[in-house]
């Protein structure tokens, strides 16, 4: 049951993003944003860690999960070092993902060759 539900939550934040591509004037990059800082803004609030806790992977894995890592991290750096939290906790909470992203972007760019857009 838990397939399932983690299916449905994540496929509804899918759906969500395409209805805002297909019916709004916001761009790509736009909702991309809009979607981390409403991850961050609902786990600052506490809302995001139940939604997670219930959809797993189907709401971890999104760009909202990504905004909501980053207020854990900040939230428990601040706990630790204090005010200097707040510039460092979302890089260390982030770093394996950001790390992988950077790496494969790296070696795809090593072998594939890129060409300008006609």
């Amino acid at each position: 049951m838990s397939y399932l539900w983690a299916f449905l939550i994540g496929g509804l934040f899918c759906a969500v993003g395409q209805l805002l591509i297909d019916f709004t004037k916001l761009t790509p990059a736009r909702i991309l944003v809009s979607y981390v800082v409403a991850g961050v803004a609902l786990g600052a609030l506490g809302i995001y860690k139940p939604l997670k806790d219930f959809a797993g992977c189907g709401a971890s894995v999104p760009l909202t999960g990504f905004g909501s890592l980053l207020a854990d991290g900040v939230e428990k750096e601040i706990d630790r070092i204090g005010f200097l939290g707040v510039f460092t906790g979302g890089l260390t909470a982030g770093a394996a993902g950001i790390t992988a992203a950077m790496l494969f972007a790296f070696i795809f760019a090593l072998f594939c060759k890129s060409s300008p857009k006609k």
